[in-house]
């Protein structure tokens, strides 16, 4: 009897050792897991706060194109296109006008519709990750 319970316990040695390394690597399979989730949400919200830098700098530069109206081209068609002359936030933000004249009646005066298009860009390639990119437009009557 005694050499069956020897045998016995000799094959169930080593098992505490397998279920360790089993345990080890699961661990270090969720812990892998978990950084790569935390690093994914942080350039996430690096993005969003990026993304909303970027709309009020567009924002800012549609109110420069607004305000500077007058230097809109007086041809209908053809497009006014400025670059700010400093970036806003490391943004290049740039400023399209574009006016249309419609002849509403043979008496009345022409009326002019100016469109402002405002967009700031981050730098790098479109499609990298640290490039973003917001547009905001605008239309006045004058």
């Amino acid at each position: 009897m005694n050499l069956q319970r020897a045998m016995h316990l000799r094959l169930q040695q080593g098992f505490a050792a397998i279920a360790a390394i089993f345990l080890v690597v699961v661990l270090a399979a969720l812990g892998g897991f978990m950084l790569t989730f935390s690093n994914t949400q942080q350039l996430t919200s690096a993005q969003d706060i990026q993304g909303t830098r970027a709309y009020w700098a567009a924002q800012a530069g549609l109110e420069w194109g607004i305000a500077s109206a007058a230097s809109c081209p007086a041809a209908s068609g053809e497009p006014l296109i400025t670059t700010l002359p400093q970036p806003i936030d490391t943004f290049t933000v740039v400023v399209t006008c574009t006016r249309q004249t419609y002849a509403e009646a043979s008496s009345t005066p022409n009326v002019n519709f100016l469109q402002f298009t405002s967009v700031a860009s981050s730098a790098g390639a479109v499609g990298s990750v640290g490039y973003i990119e917001r547009s905001v437009s605008a239309s006045q009557e004058k």
